[in-house]
């Protein structure tokens, strides 16, 4: 049976710990709304975006969005179809995760990251190859020297290698490994043992997001593993085959702590980031306490909020930065509204009067 070898480093205790607090604040900040579906829709975005751009897509984060917003855009057929099928794949986790909250009952199977590759790579692999394991040996090639980086198990054994992967998955013991932990090895072990012709990464990565789902670390949805990793992809690339390159007897001797290290760091900036995104633009628990109930903003009084936050204050010449497609009597309307809702006040005379957060 599969045995994931590591060490829990200081570094990877110390990133555990600011996952968790970040994850409590997240799930405890009192977001109207309006915000916690703008915050899903960004995750979506950036999760398709930096997750098909890692691969080789070539589409900005702005094309992305048109193409998730339905628009027709002028691309590659294959780079708007990634961007589509990575969409499905978030659809489909997410499918499973209400699955899980209804009935309680739901084990991670080889027909589930057999799905995930198929919605992955729908009209981007011949049906033959969609959702079945490679037949062929395939190999990795640095895209600068075309030289073999790293040559993943033979075919023959790619379908035994994730039965016992999922078996490890399932077990008891597993049951008790933190989430993230769990969630980095099977990333790790989907792109070692490389068992499709094409789309392993995005695979590995929807298959360990997904196991932090089912083990209640969706985190309100907002997060992205995929932005860290698209980054600095050289160090990603390199990270997973430093480890898988280990000169081992043994694939179960390998010593995944470099990865695993790496993994956690990610997901703790992450989790930070949008920590603090949402302590910035959250209608916090003392405006809530104060208006005894949730105020339900518009796009445009969240983007002056959110303004405020960042900036601390704001006056009439600030107006054309944030929306220059409005005119001031629009802008000044919506803040006479947070005015009067208790959300900012106005400082100073007329001429050098300035908005800040009340």
């Amino acid at each position: 049976m599969f045995v994931p070898k590591y060490t829990i480093t200081n570094s990877i205790l110390r990133n555990i710990g600011v996952i968790d607090a970040s994850r409590e604040v997240i799930l405890n900040a009192p977001l109207i709304p309006a915000w916690e579906a703008k915050f899903r829709k960004e995750a979506i975005e950036r999760t398709v975006h930096h997750g098909t751009h890692l691969e080789g897509n070539n589409l900005t984060d702005e094309e992305v969005k048109d193409v998730l917003d339905g628009k027709e855009i002028l691309a590659r057929d294959r780079d708007v179809q990634e961007v589509i099928n990575y969409r499905n794949v978030l659809k489909f986790i997410e499918s499973i995760a209400s699955q899980l909250q209804e009935s309680k009952a739901y084990s991670f199977t080889l027909d589930t990251l057999l799905e995930i590759h198929k919605i992955a790579t729908e009209r981007i692999l011949p049906g033959q190859s969609s959702g079945k394991f490679r037949l062929n040996q395939v190999v990795i090639k640095n895209a600068q020297t075309g030289q073999i980086s790293y040559m993943p198990p033979p075919a023959a054994e790619a379908p035994f290698l994730i039965e016992d992967l999922i078996n490890w998955i399932n077990d008891e013991e597993t049951k008790d490994l933190h989430p993230v932990i769990k969630a980095g090895i099977i990333h790790y072990e989907i792109s070692r043992i490389h068992p499709f012709l094409d789309g392993n990464g995005r695979s590995g990565r929807a298959a360990a997001t997904l196991i932090m789902f089912l083990d209640g670390y969706d985190i309100r949805k907002f997060f992205s593993l995929e932005e860290y990793f698209d980054e600095n992809p050289m160090d990603y690339y390199l990270t997973l085959q430093s480890v898988s390159n280990q000169l081992v007897l043994d694939t179960h001797e390998r010593d995944l702590t470099p990865w695993l290290d790496y993994f956690v760091k990610g997901v703790a900036i992450e989790l930070n980031r949008v920590k603090e995104k949402v302590k910035r633009v959250s209608t916090d628990a003392r405006i809530k306490n104060r208006l005894g109930a949730q105020v339900e903003l518009n796009e445009r009084q969240m983007l002056i909020i959110e303004y405020l936050h960042r900036h601390g204050s704001m006056q009439n010449r600030d107006f054309r930065k944030i929306f220059p497609d409005y005119s001031d009597d629009t802008v000044l309307r919506e803040m006479r509204f947070l005015k009067k809702k208790g959300l900012l006040k106005k400082v100073g005379g007329t001429k050098k009067a300035k908005y800040v957060l009340a």
